[in-house]
């Protein structure tokens, strides 16, 4: 799938805060985007933007393919897997439980599931809650999601930030397999991806535009 996301002029604050004015961004498939910054930056809600759970402030978020402009529903419903920093898995659940409802809510068949757990070697933790699991294997789990159903965008907030260094090798052979197939990834980092990405540095905009954007 040949697919282009566009970001053209958007701006965003927080409360009364502007955190990013007037960004334009072009991202296609096989392109991969570092959104690098000081904490609190804007990193984490550009990419809760791009997913769609809030509207740009200004400035329009858009996606297209071969067949031109797609739907905005489509594009946020079925086309990105979001990740954010808190890896959002039910405390009770089983790590099998927890994987199986995600498979049933995506709408993925039991061969994804399988390779998503033999790839991110979970069988040894699908007995367990997921309250029991280490940080770096809950974020394991979370990127098991990537897999049991695909997905052309993926938006990781800090995807590498608890794994092990063995663990981060797996995570990278992920993320450059999804390259290679023509996905798009677009990552809030501090520590640099172990592979070649686009960086993108946010800045806080200066007085003049955060006095613009209270008098819109």
């Amino acid at each position: 799938m040949s697919l282009s996301v566009t970001l053209d002029n958007i701006s965003l604050r927080k409360g009364y805060n502007l955190l990013i004015s007037n960004l334009n961004l072009e991202v296609g498939s096989g392109d991969a985007i570092s959104l690098t910054g000081q904490n609190g930056v804007g990193k984490t809600t550009l990419l809760r933007a791009i997913a769609g759970f809030f509207s740009p402030h200004a400035g329009k978020i858009s996606a297209s393919d071969a067949g031109g402009p797609i739907d905005p529903v489509r594009f946020r419903t079925e086309l990105i897997h979001y990740l954010g920093h808190q890896d959002a898995l039910s405390p009770t659940r089983t790590t099998e439980q927890e994987l199986r409802f995600q498979a049933q809510y995506l709408n993925a068949n039991e061969n994804n599931y399988q390779f998503a757990v033999q790839y991110l070697n979970l069988s040894p933790l699908l007995d367990l809650e997921t309250r029991l699991l280490s940080a770096g294997q809950k974020r394991r789990v979370s990127f098991a999601r990537l897999l049991i159903a695909q997905r052309p965008v993926w938006l990781l907030d800090e995807p590498m930030s608890p794994l092990d260094a063995d663990q981060r090798d797996v995570a990278a052979r992920l993320m450059q397999d999804h390259l290679s197939d023509g996905g798009i990834i677009i990552a809030a980092v501090h520590d640099p991806l172990p592979f070649e990405t686009r960086i993108v540095h946010l800045t806080r905009p200066d007085i003049s535009a955060q006095e613009v954007a209270l008098v819109d």
